[in-house]
């Protein structure tokens, strides 16, 4: 904006100029022809014309003439005594206006825009004087094509907006490599710190001018600190679930040596304490390990180990083959420990109810966020009533089969802590199908 103003301060300033310059010349010619004017008889005559080839070449854009400047009725008018060759047979016309200020002035210099006899642009300068006995007031007329002096200005700006829109590219290119090169570090950190993010480094461990490692110091010290947080609440964590399950599972044993009503209480209520001991101290650890920064784990090795160790736990028990297809490359963005725990509580869960054939499919979702683990069993499945209720805290819809209905529930807490989903439906088995899915990572 800068340089557009000042390039249009300066074409404008340049055509005043060479305007100026031609009404410089313009006037120079009135010395000439007020040498020459002679008034005999009352009427103008001209003794020694202009010597310049210009007006003795017809149409050539510059002209002259001498006129008697007459009063009358209907206002000043012109007698044309004495014009240039240049003019042939035509004449300067000057308005009404112009004629007037030549007839009430002072002997000062008119200048107005006229059409030559070519159809030419004119600047065309005017002055009266009075000569001669009796007085007679003469109008001298000089003019000079313009079109040659806006040629120039024409030339002028071109040039000028040229070399102004040069220099406007090179300041742009100039800024823009500056910019580049001089934010390029910062570009190096973001890179970096997406390293962090994604697991793939602890700590920034890059060479960073001088000027930005103050920041990427402190950021190193911002995540020391928060893998510090991290690692001690999974310290307070596990110490918090040593004293609080073995004075309950004190309480439990002694009950279970007693009869009665309070021995019955004592155990009823010491086991819904330890359920939810497990429950909150479970999602206590998964919230501190998903708040860490970096965590990755690679997904498909995950559930082939699972499901190798359930055919041998299982196997004994019952016919059972576990089918994995898991698509390669898919990395979860989480810790490893919560990943085991998520499939192994739906792998086992499957295990447990199905009558032998259990089907595991991992793959990636459309938008390259998410991948989802589909785990299906041939058991007797959940009606849509009892999926809802089997993802409840302490819910057990089979109380014949072992355990204290917190599976599910660890399942769906743990996904959504990462910001994912847990849901359950019924597969082309015949049983349950659970469909796990959580973030991945790049």
């Amino acid at each position: 904006m800068t340089l557009g103003a000042g390039g249009l301060a300066l074409s404008s300033l340049y055509q005043r100029s060479v305007l100026s310059a031609l009404d410089r010349e313009l006037a120079s010619v009135f010395d000439s022809l007020l040498s020459g004017v002679q008034v005999p008889g009352g009427v103008p005559a001209l003794s020694n014309p202009p010597n310049d080839f210009r007006f003795s070449q017809a149409y050539s854009g510059r002209y002259f003439q001498v006129a008697a400047l007459r009063a009358g009725a209907g206002g000043p008018s012109l007698d044309i005594a004495v014009r240039s060759r240049s003019l042939f047979d035509a004449e300067l016309a000057a308005p009404p206006k112009v004629l007037a200020q030549l007839a009430g002035g002072a002997g000062e210099i008119v200048h107005y825009q006229s059409i030559g006899p070519d159809g030419q642009f004119l600047r065309v300068a005017a002055q009266a004087i009075v000569l001669g006995e009796p007085n007679t007031r003469v109008a001298l007329f000089v003019a000079a094509d313009r079109s040659e002096a806006l040629r120039d200005v024409r030339r002028f700006s071109f040039t000028l907006w040229a070399a102004l829109a040069a220099l406007g590219l090179g300041l742009l290119t100039a800024v823009w490599f500056q910019v580049r090169v001089g934010l390029a570090p910062l570009e190096e950190v973001r890179r970096d710190m997406a390293q962090v993010r994604r697991g793939k480094s602890a700590r920034l461990e890059g060479e960073y001018p001088m000027e930005i490692t103050p920041l990427t110091d402190e950021l190193n010290a911002l995540l020391d600190h928060n893998r510090a947080v991290v690692e001690r609440a999974r310290t307070h964590v596990g110490n918090l679930a040593h004293a609080l399950k073995t004075p309950i599972s004190v309480l439990l044993n002694e009950s279970r040596g007693e009869s009665g009503s309070l021995a019955e209480l004592v155990r009823r209520q010491a086991d819904g304490m330890a359920r939810n001991v497990d429950h909150y101290l479970h999602r206590a650890q998964a919230a501190a390990r998903a708040e860490a920064i970096g965590a990755r784990c690679d997904a498909p090795p995950v559930l082939e180990d699972i499901a190798r160790t359930l055919e041998r736990l299982y196997g004994r028990q019952k016919d059972l083959e576990i089918q994995v297809d898991a698509e390669p490359g898919l990395i979860f963005r989480g810790e490893r420990q919560d990943l085991e725990e998520m499939a192994g509580n739906l792998l086992e869960n499957a295990c447990k109810y199905g009558r032998g054939m259990v089907k595991v499919r991992a793959a990636s979702l459309a938008n390259r966020q998410r991948f989802e683990i589909v785990v299906e069993d041939d058991g007797p499945g959940l009606s849509e009533v009892g999926a809802v209720e089997a993802l409840k805290r302490g819910k057990r819809l089979d109380e014949t089969a072992p355990g204290q209905g917190l599976g599910l529930s660890i399942v769906d807490d743990l996904a959504r802590l990462y910001g994912g989903e847990l849901a359950l439906g019924r597969s082309e088995l015949g049983g349950l199908c659970a469909c796990l899915r959580l973030p991945i990572a790049d």
